[in-house]
């Protein structure tokens, strides 16, 4: 084995140069933005936000080779405001006494709180150094708003199977004395969702392996003895999280009952927990289906019941269930939009009384006052509907919050209102005769 292959895989396999690096194409391909500025040494400062083992490290990297300014390192999780000023401190004697500027690089920067990133603003407004910060987090969320301003974000997207794959190969090239089958190689790329490092260590962990035991070759049983607690990317707290929910919501919304599988089991797979996803799949019923279909709520509720009282993997089929039908279901927001409506409505109203003839008369005195009085019993009129009575305050004009759609049943129940709106002109009519 080559001595050079005493040192961690991950550290041999690090990105020297721009053109090292693997996917973020975007980003670091001819011509692009942050190419360009490392390339012509005028970098801003930024914001590497993206999900694990993307490259945000690997750019930080780069830079540190390719440009020509002292580049200092903190990790947000290890430090603390000493070492925040440790390194201005730094920064100052390197600008002040070798006239070199200093570019500071702080990995997961949302651990830092408010204060702590403040720390960081005079110094970037004064250009004492470029900020260069990493985060899995959303930015707009974790990262102050004034620092944020500050900064430009660059997004880092997840690794496709294809850029997984030639990342393999790098791997594999330290290793000529041996192979990898087509299956494992498609598991290795599996396990990693996404994930290089991932996908490294997990490399390294197989090579060594296959040394110890004298084999030349590793097959699909080789990975998984390795990965045999394997774990999907499944971020609990974060926007990997939240962006599969997402995913899963407009795929319900968009009636496209594969794809809302798909996101539902990817959650599954990777450990989400299946009561929160049966709240969110009641919550999409309520939301996008509505009064269009009343059985999608009573589907999805009873999901989380038999969650609740049987497990798996009856809970798994019923979830299922009830995603397919929801994504079948006829659509319709128009009782959320109601719902939203009304909220914004009253809060922007002032107070008005129930109109007397609304109001219930159980003493003589309230009998006396005229409560109730004149009020028409719904019952005993024709249709069961008194045309023409009014239920709002007598200060309010009638305001048509639900305005429901032509789509499953919510096509009868807007029959029925303009069918008791045309009860109402008619009496409007006769009144006037």
């Amino acid at each position: 084995m080559n001595e050079k292959l005493t040192k961690p895989l991950a550290e041999i396999l690090r990105p020297k140069k721009v053109d090292d690096i693997i996917g973020q194409i975007e980003l670091l391909g001819e011509g692009q933005s942050l190419k360009v500025a490392i390339e012509g040494n005028n970098l801003p400062s930024m914001i590497l936000w993206g999900p694990p083992g993307v490259g945000k490290t690997s750019v930080a990297n780069v830079i540190s080779n390719c440009v020509d300014s002292e580049f200092l390192s903190i990790s947000a999780v290890l430090s603390g405001v000493k070492e925040i000023r440790e390194a201005i401190e730094k920064a100052q004697f390197m600008k002040e006494h070798q006239q070199r500027n200093t570019i500071l690089f702080v990995d997961e920067v949302h651990r830092f709180n408010k204060s702590q990133q403040d720390a960081f603003l005079p110094h970037i407004e004064s250009g004492l150094i470029t900020f260069i910060g990493a985060t899995t987090e959303n930015p707009s969320f974790e990262v102050n708003s004034a620092l944020l301003s500050r900064c430009q974000v660059y997004i880092l997207k997840t690794l496709s199977g294809q850029e997984l794959q030639s990342i393999l190969d790098k791997a594999l090239e330290l290793y000529p004395e041996r192979s990898i089958n087509e299956t494992a190689r498609a598991l290795v790329v599996s396990y990693a969702d996404g994930d290089a490092r991932k996908l490294i260590n997990l490399a390294e962990m197989l090579l060594a392996s296959d040394a110890k035991d004298n084999k030349a070759g590793i097959d699909e049983n080789d990975v998984k003895r390795i990965v045999a607690d394997k774990t999907r990317r499944f971020d609990k707290g974060g926007d990997q999280f939240y962006d599969q929910i997402s995913a899963l919501h407009k795929s319900v919304r968009g009636s496209n009952p594969d794809a809302s599988l798909y996101w539902l089991f990817k959650m599954l797979d990777g450990g989400a927990d299946p009561l929160y996803l049966a709240r969110r799949i009641i919550r999409i019923a309520i939301e996008d289906i509505g009064l269009a279909d009343p059985r999608a709520q009573t589907i999805a509720l009873e999901a989380y019941q038999i969650y609740e009282r049987l497990g798996f993997p009856e809970a798994e089929l019923a979830l299922s269930n009830a995603v397919i039908y929801l994504s079948m279901a006829p659509k319709s927001n128009s009782a959320y939009h109601a719902y939203n409506t009304v909220k914004a409505y009253i809060a922007n109203q002032g107070h008005f009384n129930v109109p007397v003839h609304l109001k219930n008369a159980p003493t003589k005195l309230m009998d006396d006052l005229g409560f109730g009085k004149n009020y028409r019993y719904a019952h005993n009129e024709e249709h069961a509907y008194a045309a023409g009575e009014k239920y709002f305050p007598d200060e309010v004009e009638p305001v048509e919050f639900y305005k429901p759609t032509d789509r499953g049943l919510e096509k009868k129940i807007s029959e029925k209102k303009l069918f008791l709106k045309q009860l109402d002109q008619q009496h409007k009519k006769n009144k006037s005769e």
